[in-house]
């Protein structure tokens, strides 16, 4: 019913630090940009290698980017969105001219083993991309539309861990610091929050769901990205799905699909590409980009 065959499990003494510095390599080696040049780092994950520093600090030294100002954020499967958000405001404020954006998740840390509602979805990954300031030829980010809505947090959650319940031999006995999920009200609300988002974000760039060439979905699971492809009336011929492959890898699940879409030439110069998210928060967005 997910649609999930099989998954990456990073292996011990491999963290989300690690996993983000070799995505963020290669992003700068398609680039074509040098550590130096980055002016700041801007890292989603839910999984950070530890509470302090932030992830991007530790990924930072691992690039050797000592230009740059690093920094966490946290929207779970959208973070990677609200990153993308983030950095395009950083650089059309004059703030910098080069941005490089991560998301890199071990979802394999808080994943109870023993939940069969979500032991069998969760993998682990990494995704970056460089952002450069438009140079005004129509190509870049050409909408983003970002949603939250905390009164719906307990639909997809880690209970404790933080001040509020700290790590304790009680909480670790009892699993909560591991994720826990509410799987059929997150389908519900993960498919009409998308759709609207598509649609939102559209609507904005001034296309329709015609114009769209490759839709990126977050990749939860297969019904949900069937789901919402066909409530956002894009047809699936339209739609790249790898989570038959990774399994559903939180934020780092939308850079991955891009790079791969890149890859395999299914976008290209003047492509029109619409990405989409949802998370715990609950967190929800869509970005229309013209590649």
């Amino acid at each position: 019913r997910t649609g999930i065959r099989e998954r990456r499990i990073a292996p011990e003494g491999v963290n989300a630090a690690d996993m983000g510095a070799a995505a963020a390599q290669r992003a700068m080696e398609c680039a074509q940009v040098d550590p130096g040049e980055i002016d700041v780092i801007i890292l989603s994950t839910a999984t950070p290698d530890r509470w302090l520093p932030s992830t991007a600090c530790d990924t930072q030294a691992l690039l050797g980017c000592t230009n740059a100002f690093a920094f966490d954020v946290m929207a779970a499967c959208t973070g990677f969105l609200y990153a993308l958000n983030v950095a395009e405001g950083y650089l059309m404020a004059g703030r910098g001219e080069v941005a490089l954006v991560v998301a890199t998740e071990k979802m394999s840390s808080i994943t109870d083993w023993s939940d069969r509602k979500t032991c069998v979805l969760f993998g682990d990954g990494a995704g970056a991309v460089v952002l450069r300031k438009s140079n005004g030829s129509g190509r870049g980010i050409l909408s983003s539309h970002l949603r939250s809505d905390g009164n719906l947090a307990d639909l997809l959650y880690r209970p404790g861990g933080g001040c509020t319940e700290p790590v304790s031999q009680a909480l670790l006995d009892n699993g909560r610091h591991l994720i826990r999920m509410e799987g059929r009200e997150i389908f519900k609300n993960a498919v009409r929050s998308m759709a609207e988002a598509c649609d939102v974000a559209l609507q904005q760039a001034g296309l329709t769901a015609d114009d769209v060439d490759l839709l990126i979905p977050h990749q939860a699971n297969v019904r949900i990205i069937e789901a919402t492809a066909k409530y956002a009336g894009i047809d699936m011929e339209r739609v790249y799905v790898n989570v038959d492959r990774y399994g559903n890898m939180s934020s780092a699940s939308v850079p991955v699909g891009l790079d791969e879409a890149v890859e395999k030439s299914l976008i290209g110069p003047e492509s029109n590409v619409l990405t989409v998210a949802f998370g715990a928060g609950l967190t929800w967005g869509a970005m229309a980009l013209r590649w």
